[in-house]
């Protein structure tokens, strides 16, 4: 039986061990490591090693190829990293202005950021003015790339170690400039997506045409997904659409505004889920962080009025259902 190991004190938490282990596992390489550091890599090893005969658990796998975290190594280094981040952060904020005023690290998916970010992040400053706010937007879909305090996440549902709230779930339809949308009503939606411009969004790991071809199933449309244009985003889809050109497959809520102001008009009646939506996610041991606890459920009372049936201007006769 495996003895039982005493609980480590904080008066002795062995940071410089705690240092070396994450700038190993951020590399997965003892000299990288210890070039990052400005110390030798006997001094890198023997850290590890004493951290390891402290938990009593090896923390990587040495392997004539190269090194590889153990699964007590991958449930340890995000913990130390953020610790490390967290500090640091602080710690600069002092050095800068005298107040400590923390920064949250949040991350928004592109076409979230652009259509909903501003009013969104103006709120929030002023509500909650001791709170700085340090944003990134890369273009993926799912968990964000770097370790964040809070991120809003284009995803399917899925399961995870984090918390996730929903926010809403991803309902489109085919939008377009309201000229296009008065001539794609006249042929009626099989005539005119035979032959429409159709802008694909380009979703990260999934073909260019996934999101019209789930659009087509859903519907029993027969539609050429090969034809068109494909965008990064979202909204640069939109604005093409807007500009008089072709028709898009968009969110009902992510632009409501330009369904509102009449630039962007659905000329058919089918709205489907394809899968997707908008997630909150925070770890588990940041719900003890005021500053992301206050962020969490604001942003979750934000978007709980959300109208399931928001009315959708389109063109006159249509009528909206949802597959």
């Amino acid at each position: 039986m495996k003895s039982q190991r005493p609980p480590i004190d904080r008066r002795w938490l062995p940071l410089n061990a705690l240092r070396a282990f994450e700038a190993v596992g951020q590399r997965l390489n003892f000299t990288g490591a210890a070039q990052s550091l400005g110390v030798s890599q006997s001094a890198i090893s023997r850290h590890v090693i004493s951290l390891e005969a402290l938990l009593g658990v090896q923390l990587f796998e040495r392997r004539p190829q190269g090194l590889i975290l153990t699964a007590a190594g991958a449930a340890l280094l995000p913990v130390v990293a953020k610790s490390f981040d967290r500090m640091e952060q602080s710690l600069n904020g002092i050095t800068r202005d005298g107040s400590g005023q923390r920064t949250l690290r949040l991350h928004l998916p592109p076409s979230f950021a652009q259509m909903l970010a501003v009013p969104m992040l103006q709120d929030l400053r002023r509500e909650y003015p001791g709170i700085a706010l340090d944003i990134s937007s890369p273009g993926t879909v799912g968990a964000p790339p770097q370790d964040v305090d809070a991120a809003i996440v284009y995803a399917r549902p899925e399961g995870g170690t984090h918390v996730s709230n929903l926010l809403w779930m991803i309902q489109v339809t085919p939008l377009c400039h309201p000229e296009v949308a008065a001539r794609a009503r006249a042929a009626g939606p099989a005539a005119f997506l035979a032959t429409a411009e159709l802008l694909h969004v380009k979703l990260e790991r999934e073909p260019r045409h996934m999101l019209w071809e789930s659009f087509a199933r859903q519907t029993g449309l027969h539609v050429d997904v090969g034809r068109g244009l494909a965008f990064d985003t979202a909204c640069l889809a939109a604005q093409y659409a807007m500009a008089g050109e072709g028709v898009a497959l968009l969110d009902i809520r992510l632009f409501a505004r330009e369904l509102a102001e009449g630039r962007l008009v659905a000329p058919f009646e089918t709205v489907v889920e394809d899968g997707y939506g908008y997630f909150l996610n925070v770890h588990p041991e940041d719900l003890a962080d005021p500053a992301v606890a206050s962020f969490r459920s604001w942003v979750i009372q934000r978007f709980a009025g959300l109208d399931e049936a928001r009315s959708i201007p389109r063109v006159p006769g249509a009528r909206l259902r949802s597959v």
